[in-house]
């Protein structure tokens, strides 16, 4: 099996269920140091559908979606009272939970409905507090990120569905190079950032510009593994359960993708 540039898609259930489902057990692709998930109680349980990933990844993103246009809300609220620091606590505290829980659902490869959820949730309070604050700067942003967001979710799909990009191996490959790329250049932005060295990847120039298109591309682009991923869970029968995490690995590229956008439109409208 091909492996996903989403690293929660990477070495799904290899035991779940090995008896019917043991067509999905194939060596490709295993990431060393991840444990075989605890699926026994999974072995009666009934294959996964289409319907169960759109279902679970809809209500995930429902989630995502309510908790950030709250928080949104509060958030130029505090901004109008001058509490900016309460804005920021919020913003920081959604980031380094939603890491944590990322962490967990993908070492310990959880498909568990609540945790999935939790995730959601608290990436719904992270962009939603710099949502409130984009918003306040250029008005009609977030509207306009939502809108690119699906719009490239709903190409990719239709790309990957209609078969116009074959996703191979040598693509697979060609993603991950990518994608490990640009999370080196983020890295390297970041700790040279803090000695007062600017490469000039987030100062809003040309460059930055350009590194943001980029980085957009390979998100989108990512979608089609993590489609493709799901649809062989699919195909192998795995059960239904694991659609929970197929729904989390989809919600990790979405609120990539969906930060980014946010960040270039702010760039194109001037505002960083």
């Amino acid at each position: 099996m091909r492996t996903s540039s989403n690293p929660a898609f990477r070495n799904l259930p290899t035991a779940a269920a090995r008896a019917p489902y043991a067509g999905f057990n194939q060596p490709h692709g295993g990431v060393p140091g991840y444990g075989a998930p605890q699926t026994a109680e999974g072995a009666a349980d009934r294959p996964m559908t289409v319907d169960d990933v759109v279902l679970k990844t809809g209500a995930s993103l429902g989630v995502t979606l309510l908790v950030g246009v709250i928080t949104a809300i509060w958030a130029q609220s505090q901004v109008a009272a001058n509490s900016m620091g309460a804005v920021t606590g919020a913003m920081i505290a959604g980031m380094l939970v939603g890491l944590v829980l990322a962490l967990v659902i993908t070492f310990k490869q959880m498909a568990s409905g609540p945790m999935t959820l939790a995730y959601s949730a608290a990436e719904g309070v992270f962009l939603g507090a710099i949502t409130g604050v984009f918003e306040l700067l250029v008005p009609g942003i977030a509207l306009q990120a939502v809108l690119a967001t699906a719009a490239v979710f709903t190409v990719m799909l239709v790309v990957y569905k209609t078969g116009a990009i074959k996703v191979t191996p040598k693509l697979t490959k060609w993603i991950i190079g990518a994608l490990g790329g640009a999370l080196v250049l983020m890295l390297a932005n970041l700790v040279l950032g803090l000695f007062g060295v600017n490469m000039g990847l987030r100062d809003g120039g040309p460059l930055a510009i350009i590194f943001s298109l980029v980085v957009i591309g390979i998100a989108a682009f990512s979608f089609l593994l993590d489609f493709d991923m799901a649809d062989r869970m699919i195909r192998e029968g795995v059960p239904a359960k694991w659609s929970w995490y197929v729904a989390f690995g989809l919600m990790v590229t979405l609120v990539w993708l969906y930060l980014e956008i946010l960040r270039l439109l702010s760039y194109l409208n001037g505002s960083d």
